[in-house]
C-alpha cells in the first residue's frame, strides 16, 4: 500500500510539473491576436463571440500589418496570427527552428481584393493584366493601404512581382482609400473586400454605397465581380484564404479560439460578415495562386 501510494503521489507531481508551463486553457487566460486592418472586422467579430462564450477570457486585439504580425508571432509577441498568403520557404523555416514544428494553417474564410474608383468614373472594369502592369509603369495609380500590408503581399504574390518593387501610392488605411477615393478620379483604390462586405452593417452599407467596385477581366477574357459565389468558385481572380497560424504548443486558448473559428459557430460568423467560409470552399481553392 505504501507502495502505491508513493507511486501515485510521484505520478501527481509530475502530473502538476508538466501542466504549470500552460497558463491558460480554452475557457480561461489572455492572449494577444494580430492581423492586418484589411481582416479586422472578421478577427474582431469572432474573438468577441469568443469572449461572449467564454467570459473567463480575455483575448487582446492588435492590427498590424501582415508582415509585422508574423514578426511579433514568431517574437512571442502574438500568441494567434491571422494571414492571406503562403510562408516564404525562410519564415516557414524560421518558424520551425523558434518552435520546433512545422507551420499548420488553420483555414476559415475566403476573402478577396476589390478595386474601387469613383462612383462617376469612366472605369468600367479592369483586367489582371492591367494591374500588373499598374505597378511597373511608374504612375503609381494604385492606392494601397501601406507598404508591408496584407494587401501589397497578397498580390505581388498574385502577380509574380517582387514585393519591394512595386510601385503604388499609399493612404493610412483601407477606409482612408474608400473615404478619398473622390480625391483621386486618375486612382484605383485597392482594399480588402471584408471592409465593404458586412451586409448588415451600417458603415459597411455605406462604404459600397459611395463607391465603384470593378469587376475584374481573368486571363482568358471573363469578367468576374466579386461575391461570395466567386469567391467559393475561386472564380475572382484576387481570392485569397485568410488563416490562422499560432506558436501554442498545447491546446490552450489559442487553440481554442482557432477551433471555435474553423468550426460551425465561427462559419456561421464569417458567412454574415459577407466572406464565404472555408469549410464548404472547394478543396482547389489555394491561399495564392
Amino acid at each position: 500500500m505504501n507502495k502505491t501510494f508513493f507511486f501515485f503521489i510521484l505520478l501527481l507531481l509530475g502530473f502538476v510539473s508538466c501542466s504549470k508551463d500552460t497558463t491558460d486553457n480554452p475557457q480561461t487566460g489572455s492572449i494577444t491576436i494580430e492581423a492586418d486592418e484589411s481582416f479586422e472586422n472578421i478577427t474582431r467579430v469572432l474573438k468577441d463571440r469568443y469572449m461572449l462564450f467564454y467570459p473567463k477570457t480575455k483575448i487582446n486585439f492588435v492590427t498590424k500589418k501582415e508582415n509585422v504580425a508574423l514578426q511579433d508571432l514568431l517574437k512571442g509577441k502574438a500568441r494567434v496570427i491571422v494571414m492571406s498568403r503562403d510562408l516564404t520557404g525562410d519564415e516557414k523555416k524560421a518558424f520551425k527552428q523558434k518552435f520546433g514544428a512545422d507551420v499548420e494553417p488553420a483555414r476559415f474564410a475566403a476573402d478577396g481584393l476589390v478595386f474601387i474608383v469613383s462612383k462617376n468614373s469612366p472605369i468600367a472594369s479592369l483586367s489582371v493584366n492591367e494591374v500588373k502592369n499598374m505597378l511597373q509603369d511608374g504612375k503609381k495609380s494604385l492606392i494601397f493601404d501601406g507598404v508591408n500590408s496584407a494587401n501589397t503581399s497578397f498580390v505581388a504574390k498574385r502577380l509574380g512581382l517582387d514585393p519591394n518593387k512595386l510601385q503604388y501610392s499609399t493612404l493610412a488605411s483601407n477606409e482612408e482609400i474608400i473615404k478619398n477615393i473622390d480625391k483621386y478620379p486618375n486612382s484605383i483604390g485597392v482594399v480588402g473586400y471584408n471592409v465593404l462586405s458586412r451586409p448588415h452593417n451600417t458603415e459597411s452599407k455605406q462604404f459600397r454605397e459611395s463607391v465603384k467596385i470593378l469587376p475584374i477581366t481573368d486571363v482568358n477574357g471573363k469578367v468576374v465581380e466579386i461575391s461570395t459565389h466567386t469567391l467559393k468558385n475561386n472564380t475572382y481572380p484576387f481570392t485569397r484564404v485568410l488563416y490562422f497560424i499560432t506558436n501554442e504548443a498545447y491546446f490552450g486558448l489559442g487553440n481554442g479560439f482557432i477551433r471555435f473559428s474553423c468550426s460551425q459557430p465561427g462559419q456561421i460568423i464569417a458567412k454574415k460578415q459577407g466572406l464565404q467560409p472555408f469549410y464548404i470552399i472547394p478543396r482547389e481553392v489555394k491561399i495564392t495562386e
